[in-house]
This record gives C-alpha cells, structure tokens and sequence, in this order.
C-alpha cells in the first residue's frame, strides 16, 4: 500500500509555482516581456566570473577522481575549512572547520538541523510570516509545527504572544532574517530580546532550546538596515544557509549547516548530521560544487539591483496609498491589499498581467509579496500598470 500521508499532499499545489507556471503560459500568448510576473524568488543577476571561472579550471585541470569522486559523508574539508574562515572574518566568531556541514541548499540544512537537536513529537516554533515550507520540513521530521502571529505593524518577533505559545515541549526556535516573504530584517535589538527569552525559559524548562537561524538572504542587506547575525547573541545557535541568492547558484543546491562553536553538543551536531544523512539519503552535494565554491565563498554577485528594484517599487506602493513596512533586505516586499481578501486582490492584478502572491499560506492573509529579483526597466513598466490597475480597480490614486 502507498504512503497516504505523502498521496494526501499531491492536492496541496503551491501556490507560488502555479502562479509561475501562469505567467509562463501567458507570457507564450502575449511575450514574457509583457506579463510583469514578481511570483517567483528566482535570483536575476549574473553569478561571480570567479565562479566560472573556477568550474573551468576545475574541470580543464582536476584530477577526476578529485573532482567527481565520492567527498567524505562529512563533506569536502576545503569547503568545510573555507566556509569556516569567512565566517570568522566577516562576524567575528571562532568556527572551525569541525563546525562546518555541508548541505544540499538552506532546505537540506534545515533538515539536518531540526533533526540533530529534536526528537519526534517535540515542537518547534516560528513566526509569521514564515516560508510555508516549513510546514513538510517540521512535520516531516515527526515535530509539531506552532507559528506565532506576525506584528503586522512591524514585522518583528510579536513577543508577547511568543512567550504564551513558549512550553516545556519545544525544543527548538526556527527564524527567518531576513524574510521571505516580508523583507524585513531582525533588528539588534528584536534579536537581543529573543536570546534573553531563551536563555531564561531553557533555565526554567530545564534543558536548552535551540535557536536555528534560516538565512539564505544574509549577503542581501539594504543601506541602513540593522541586520546583524544571529548566532552572535545566543550561543545555541544552528545556522542554515545556501548559496543560492548570494552567489546566484539555486540550481547548484548548495549550503552547509554551521554550529556555534558554544552551542550545547557542537562537538557532536555535524557528525550526527552525518549519520541523519544515512536515514535520509542526504549524502552531501556534488563534489565540483563543493571544490568550486570554496574558491568564491566570501564573494557575492552584484546584488545592488535588488535594493534599486526595492526602492522603486516601495515609493510607488506608498504613493499609491499602499500600506507596507520597508524591506531591510532580501527580493521581496509584502504590501497590504487594498481589500480584505489578498486572493481576490491577486485574482484581479492577474486581469492586468501583474502576478502577486497572496500571503495567506505565509501566515499573513490579506497581504500579498512580490518578488522584484527582475530586470529593473521591467519593473519601471509594471510601476506604470500597477498605477493603471489600482485606478481602475479602487479609485485610489494620489
């Protein structure tokens, strides 16, 4: 007999990918060029030359073996050992390379994380709004999911209503910084207060309850956020990464998970990610990846479109009577709908070629996100049909 519990999620479509697919089957009827499609998280800038130029030196100059042999079940000790460093450089911390994990993307890092300091039937608790995949990567690994309600005026941690869902059965803390979908970055002082409450509630439950931290929009940080990284305020930290928005790489699925050096157990989490990835058939990314990004892993591509992107598109939301908290970072910005139901309001920006996601399965309904990881003169052209479509659609121009 099949697995009914995986047959029972064939109906639950995403969201996100249907929208996509749409815009690609429009854009065959009218030009992609002309269907202003902000559905997909799909980065648009060119990946680093030194990138390149490194898979060709590899496979122009590498032994074969080397390059395309078995890496050990831990990973690839160049990688590890890179990773490490630029860690250190860049946020002041002290990992070694026996800190280091590397995983197939942040989703894999976050498999292995959850997995390392939970048992089944443990929770884990995150925040709204919150990338929905969460959802199969917690249940997945026999854990209960809670979302804590989203501040919908500022997209920080809504505290208050944390600290009323915090019990003894949860184990661990799952943010997101920055956010998909909202953009928003935690500040100093959010992560600050976070790392106090966890710190006295793991001293009154009894054990720790580990922070890991989903940041695969780290490198994406607009001018004057206050984005700092998180591992440096709560020693507990597992932090799960990918290289895909930073360097341009999504298909490469590449990421690595790293354990605080002060965490409880770090001596033990990576050789234990080892043996989860037996039971899950994880075995480590491809090897020239590995070999290829350690060459350019404190690099990025040029991300500064993004922010020029964010900048357009958030003056002309306010302009049009929008309400929406400024991105500190990441591709995407989550404005309110002009009307109650996002879905509706979606439903209706389609009718102009202008494909939104509704946030309602991000835990934020009546909102909905767009992801400007588009050409920028493209993005000028949907500012004019957005103008077009609110006028039309709510009589709402200033």
């Amino acid at each position: 007999m099949i697995n009914e519990s995986f047959k029972a999620m064939l109906g639950a479509k995403s969201v996100i990918r249907e929208l996509s697919e749409y815009a690609t089957a429009r854009g065959k009827e009218i030009g992609y060029e002309n269907v202003f499609d902000f559905s997909l998280g799909n980065p648009s800038v060119a990946v680093p030359q030194e990138f390149t130029d490194e898979m060709v030196r590899l496979l122009k100059e590498e032994d074969t073996m080397t390059l395309h042999g078995y890496t050990p079940s831990l990973g690839n000790p160049l990688y590890k050992e890179k990773i490490a460093k630029s860690l250190n450089e860049r946020f002041g911390m002290n990992y070694g390379p026996e800190h280091i994990f590397p995983t197939t993307g942040a989703a894999g890092a976050i498999a292995h994380a959850v997995r390392a300091v939970t048992k089944p039937g443990d929770k884990v608790i995150t925040f709204a709004p919150f990338f929905p995949e969460y959802g199969p990567y917690i249940t997945g690994a026999g854990l209960e999911l809670s979302i804590v309600p989203a501040d919908t005026e500022s997209f920080q941690i809504n505290f208050d209503k944390f600290q009323e869902m915090l019990d003894e059965k949860v184990m661990a803390v799952l943010v997101n910084t920055p956010n998909n979908p909202s953009g928003v970055a935690y500040s100093t002082a959010t992560l600050t207060r976070l790392s106090e409450i966890l710190k006295d509630k793991s001293k009154e439950f009894g054990h720790t309850i580990f922070l890991l931290s989903d940041e695969p929009y780290r490198e994406i940080v607009f001018k004057g956020a206050d984005a700092p990284y998180v591992s440096k305020f709560y020693d507990h930290t597992l932090s799960c990464y990918s290289f895909s928005k930073s360097l341009s790489l999504p298909g490469e699925r590449i990421g690595y998970v790293a354990v605080n050096p002060a965490c409880e157990g770090a001596e033990f989490i990576v050789p234990m990610c080892g043996q989860i990835s037996r039971g899950t058939g994880h075995n480590c990314p491809p090897s020239i990846i590995q070999q290829a990004v350690a060459k350019v892993c404190g690099m990025t591509a040029d991300l500064s479109v993004y922010e020029t992107n964010m900048n357009i598109i958030y003056d002309t939301l306010v302009e049009l009577g929008f309400t929406v908290v400024k991105p500190g970072g990441t591709f995407y910005i989550m404005p309110k709908a002009l009307e109650e139901s996002s879905i509706e309001f979606c439903k209706k920006a389609k009718n102009y070629d202008l494909i939104f996601v509704p946030t309602d399965g991000f835990g934020a309904p009546g909102f909905f996100r767009m992801a400007y990881c588009i050409d920028t003169e493209k993005v000028e052209r949907a500012m004019r049909r957005l103008r077009e479509f609110v006028k039309a659609e709510y009589n709402q121009m200033r």
